[in-house]
């Protein structure tokens, strides 16, 4: 990801130096772009670099300048964890120009937006849930870029984050005695995220509660595709010594 940020921003950023101070009514829109860039990259004062290019988007909103500052602005308000901010300038720029060269990285950046808000999942997973839809969108418009790459790696994270707030919930129906409830969710793991870290529990926890149903010849399906699947995991081991404890009949060997 820094890569990526890094070879936007080199094409971003000019290397010429500005005064401190300037009258956005008389300086060109150029020397106040590099004013902003040198605020935002060298000397990480974002607070005055997104007012610097807001500043060329106000006064000079026609100029090829005005974009690339819309896109520096954005980009300063992620780095300062205004994700909220980033996101309407982002969500503006798309709007007005989705066929801009800088487009593909206002997509990505604004899906990095909610990426960066991911939450613990015993917490709302609803920034998981945008993350996802805009890291898909970045790999259905954008399909052989480095962005979509890099979106592709990321959405596996968020499968993670969202099978692990299914596992919770189902545990927290199970706790209850809500079993249809519980295998509802464990089975949401299995169907929806199987390539998931949590999938080798949710299979555990069918079988546990297959077996506190009383539904011996269920549970023993799921043991097994746990075990075909994951004959060294823990959890297979875990469902193996349960059903031998309560329902040893199924069990071969």
């Amino acid at each position: 990801m820094r890569r990526l940020f890094s070879t936007v921003l080199l094409c971003l950023v000019s290397a010429c130096a500005a005064p401190e101070r300037l009258d956005p009514e008389t300086t060109p829109p150029e020397v106040l772009y590099n004013h902003a860039a040198d605020l935002l990259i060298e000397k990480h004062e974002y607070t005055q670099s997104i007012e610097a290019f807001d500043e060329i988007d106000r006064y000079y909103p026609y100029s090829r300048w005005a974009l690339k500052a819309q896109i520096m602005q954005a980009f300063a308000n992620y780095v300062k964890k205004e994700y909220d901010d980033a996101e309407i300038v982002l969500d503006r720029f798309i709007q007005l120009y989705p066929g801009n060269k800088y487009a593909p990285y206002a997509y990505y950046l604004k899906a990095m937006c909610s990426y960066a808000q991911l939450s613990d999942p015993k917490r709302d997973q609803k920034k998981t849930q945008d993350a996802l839809q805009a890291l898909r969108e970045v790999v259905s418009r954008f399909p052989h870029t480095a962005y979509a790459a890099d979106a592709e790696r990321k959405i596996n994270l968020t499968y993670d984050y969202l099978a692990a707030k299914e596992l919770n919930v189902g545990r927290f129906y199970q706790k209850n005695n809500e079993h249809a409830a519980a295998l509802n969710r464990f089975f949401t793991v299995v169907r929806e995220y199987p390539a998931t870290r949590s999938v080798q529990e949710a299979f555990y926890r069918l079988t546990e509660t297959y077996l506190i149903l009383g539904l011996d010849e269920e549970a023993q399906k799921s043991a097994a595709v746990l075990g075909y699947n994951y004959p060294d995991s823990r959890w297979y081991k875990k469902a193996y010594a349960l059903m031998k404890e309560y329902a040893p009949e199924t069990v071969k060997g």
